[in-house]
């Protein structure tokens, strides 16, 4: 079987987006909210009010005389004007252009703490969020899609604002399961329209209880009699601290489904993904940048890892902070008694003041797009680190009048024990420096995945840079990775073998394919779709079936997910199976154009089946979206080099380099691509290739060889002599260095290698002839 293989490229499902199902789902109906009251009144009319409650909210007079909200005035955004008003007891959105004005009615209003964001009904069933949102806090109104670019540190290119009719803020695509509750999203794939329909708005009981027809009748039947322990209905009281961090989960994670539905009493890690520090909307010490929820930074607390905390104990089951105001050190008492009972020496703040309330050096509280949320890994202050990444710390998120240089001399001074910050700072301008493709420090990454002694999340993170490593001392470490206690780092092992086709890899991915967790088994299930079956037993190939059946379940799992159909084409792609993997890159296309990767990738595929103008045309529609990609100038290039249009092939190649000056495929290729017309510039390209991939002697060679044809001997024997001293039997390497020698009259020296090279080992029958052929006519 023909393999064809390709990087993976997940893309971030920023929240929640599966439906929640149990066991006794088959039997049990659902019976909403208002079931609850006869019996749990008290509990109904906490949560009635709660955010949770009122997740979503139908914007008619009755949410209107709550709010009061003003009209917005004009908001000018992509070419238009935007304006909210309040029109007959209900807001409309005009957008105005020219003379002309589209009327938008707005049926929803989603959050309701920080921020109401607003849906308005659209073609093919879509909910989309309109382009303004109203700022609970200030009052006021915003560009939303202007609130969510984000700011990252030394970026050349600046984010950029999605148009408000973009995907990604399509509610039917995004985070409509945390919003809404028994949601069944009837998505149809051929005509890319939906039939959404759910049973309440908010998140109401039933979401963290289960279906409660059956309790009901349960409870109806007994009456005051005695209470069984199966009372049809799932108990959170029983739940033990891994099961209520799991519940919460879902909708509080920057995470993929890798299910379709989902119950409390599960694992998490049974049914979703968790995303880490790989990616850049967070900081390299962890903290927020961007938007992502709150599972990553509470996976990163020592609280969490060293005892049994877990959400409920600090926040109701409706989402309250059970620790409010003069009282909130209570939530750190049952731990750490001592300090809060001496605050103002651990703090170093008067009591009773902000900086003696432990949240607030430990919780601090930034914003992303008028979101307010507070770091859940618990960490001390650690302007140190603001220095280093320009991250936040909780010394100048108060005292935003001083520099993070005096912060960091009142901590030092304080807490003179610099160990953790230390550590800290470390690890994370590691994670900075492998997000750079720089691998200066790799033996210092892979010590901290080896020696297992921090927290999976920063584990997972170096796990997954590592992807774009070519180094291979890095295989190892990524093979006993998957005998990490923790799920998620096993899971980012298994992933991180893909491309490795060694005996050692595939039986480490065979075994991982029977892990207890399903996170482990469906990412054990992609690289092994690479491997030929013939290399498996019947019995292998029967584990193999299970884990592959489970992870193409978890991209069917999102239909409506660009990202599901292009892995999907990757998985196809893998199994040499090309049209099923057209079919699928076509369909992720087809449901966002603007994504990158499908395009690269059937692109690809097109040139190896012969069609060069679909090949084209692909990478054409591409780089309208991106212009300067790097994956899309380089494809290009290659094609336009193959059809010899060479010009325009220089010009995608230079455009590649621009954007990954380390791009060692397009620096090789334009070396070859000059050498007939500008000798410096090819060998310019050929020393760029060469420090890009030094691993590679191929690129080393053709730099040794663009020297000796600028007539710099001495540069191309010095490169040539690296080259062998690395690999000696590199045999075009020798043939070459040897006929510089004979040309410049040292056949002794040519002699000599030719009778070292003949030592080294692995050389085959033929080539060692082809050697001595060259010895004897060294003597003619």
């Amino acid at each position: 079987m023909n393999k064809l293989f390709s990087f993976i490229f997940l893309i971030i499902i920023l929240s929640a987006c599966n439906t929640r199902d149990s066991k006794n789902s088959r039997t049990a109906s659902y019976s909403g909210s208002e079931s609850c009251i006869e019996c749990h009144e008290r509990f109904y009319n906490l949560w009635s009010p709660s955010h949770h409650g009122k997740a979503m909210q139908a914007t008619n007079k009755s949410f209107i005389k709550e709010n009061t909200l003003p009209e917005s005035g004009d908001f000018a955004l992509e070419g238009k004007k935007y304006e909210v008003i309040l029109d007959d007891s209900t807001l409309v959105l005009l957008e105005k252009e020219g003379a002309g004005t589209t009327r938008y009615d707005i049926d929803w209003a989603l959050g309701g703490k920080n921020v109401y964001y607003f849906l308005t009904p659209m073609e093919k069933g879509k909910l989309q969020t309109i382009p303004l949102a109203y700022n609970i806090n200030k009052k006021e109104w915003y560009n939303n899609p202007e609130s969510a670019i984000r700011h990252f540190p030394d970026a050349e290119t600046p984010d950029e604002a999605l148009s408000w009719k973009d995907r990604m803020y399509t509610f039917n695509t995004s985070c409509y399961g945390c919003h809404v509750s028994q949601l069944t999203t009837n998505f149809d794939l051929a005509s890319d329209s939906y039939r959404t329909t759910w049973r309440e708005s908010g998140i109401n009981c039933e979401t963290c209880h289960g279906p409660s027809s059956e309790h009901v009748k349960l409870f109806k039947k007994i009456k005051n009699g005695k209470v069984p322990y199966d009372i049809k209905l799932v108990v959170t009281k029983r739940f033990t601290p891994e099961q209520h961090n799991s519940a919460c989960a879902p909708c509080h994670a920057k995470m993929q489904p890798i299910t379709a539905s989902f119950m409390p009493g599960k694992l998490f890690y049974d049914h979703y993904n968790l995303t880490t520090l790989e990616n850049p909307d967070f900081y390299p010490d962890g903290r927020d940048l961007g938007e992502n929820y709150t599972m990553t930074t509470w996976g990163m607390n020592a609280c969490v890892s060293k005892s049994d905390l877990h959400c409920v104990i600090c926040h109701t089951s409706s989402g309250r902070f059970r620790f409010k105001g003069k009282n909130s050190n209570d939530a750190c008492k049952s731990c750490h008694e001592s300090r809060v009972n001496d605050v103002v020496a651990h703090s170093h703040h008067p009591e009773g003041s902000e900086g003696a309330l432990c949240i607030n050096c430990h919780m601090p509280k930034t914003e992303f797009g008028n979101m307010i949320r507070s770091d859940h890994s618990f960490r001390p202050p650690m302007p140190g680190a603001t220095l280093k990444f320009g991250s936040p710390n909780a010394c100048n998120i108060c005292h935003n009048e001083k520099s993070a240089e005096w912060a960091v001399k009142k901590v030092n001074e304080w807490y003179p024990d610099d160990t953790y910050r230390k550590e800290t700072i470390r690890w994370a301008q590691l994670i900075k420096e492998a997000r750079e493709d720089n691998w200066e420090n790799l033996d210092k990454m892979l010590e901290i995945i080896n020696r297992q002694e921090h927290n999976e999340i920063i584990t997972t993170s170096l796990i997954r840079l590592l992807a774009n490593c070519r180094e291979p001392e890095k295989w190892k470490a990524i093979m006993d990775a998957l005998g990490n206690n923790s799920p998620l780092v096993r899971s980012a092992a298994a992933a991180g073998l893909m491309g490795n086709f060694t005996k050692e890899a595939k039986a480490a991915l065979l075994k991982a394919c029977s892990d207890t967790f399903r996170v482990v088994r469906v990412s054990a299930a992609l690289p092994l779709s690479a491997f030929p079956d013939e290399q498996f037993s019947t019995e292998e190939q029967a584990i193999i079936a299970k884990a592959t059946t489970e992870y193409k379940q978890s991209l069917v799992a999102r239909p409506d997910d660009w990202s599901a159909h292009y892995n999907m084409g990757i998985f196809y792609q893998n199994r040499g199976d090309i049209a099923k993997a057209l079919e699928s890159y076509e369909t992720s296309s087809r449901l966002y154009p603007a994504a990158i990767m499908p395009l690269v990738n059937s692109s690809v595929l097109y040139s190896y089946i012969g069609n060069q103008a679909k090949a084209e045309e692909n990478l054409r529609k591409a780089i309208q979206y991106a212009p300067d990609d790097e994956a899309v100038n380089l494809n290009l290039g290659l094609l336009l080099a193959e059809q010899g249009r060479n010009e325009e092939a220089k010009k995608a190649l230079e455009t590649c380099l621009k954007s990954n000056p380390n791009q060692g495929i397009a620096a090789y290729n334009l070396s070859i691509l000059y050498a007939g017309s500008d000798i410096n510039k090819a060998l310019k390209y050929a020393k760029m290739a060469t420090v890009a991939i030094p691993e590679d002697p191929k690129y080393s060679y053709t730099l040794a060889y663009y020297q000796s044809k600028a007539k710099q001997a001495k540069e191309s024997i010095k490169t040539l002599k690296g080259i062998i001293k690395k690999y000696p039997g590199h045999l075009n390497s020798v043939f070459l260095l040897a006929q510089i020698y004979v040309q410049a009259g040292q056949k002794e020296k040519a002699e000599q290698l030719y009778m070292e090279t003949l030592k080294a080992e692995g050389l085959s029958d033929a080539e060692k002839a082809g050697i001595q052929q060259a010895l004897a006519g060294l003597n003619k």
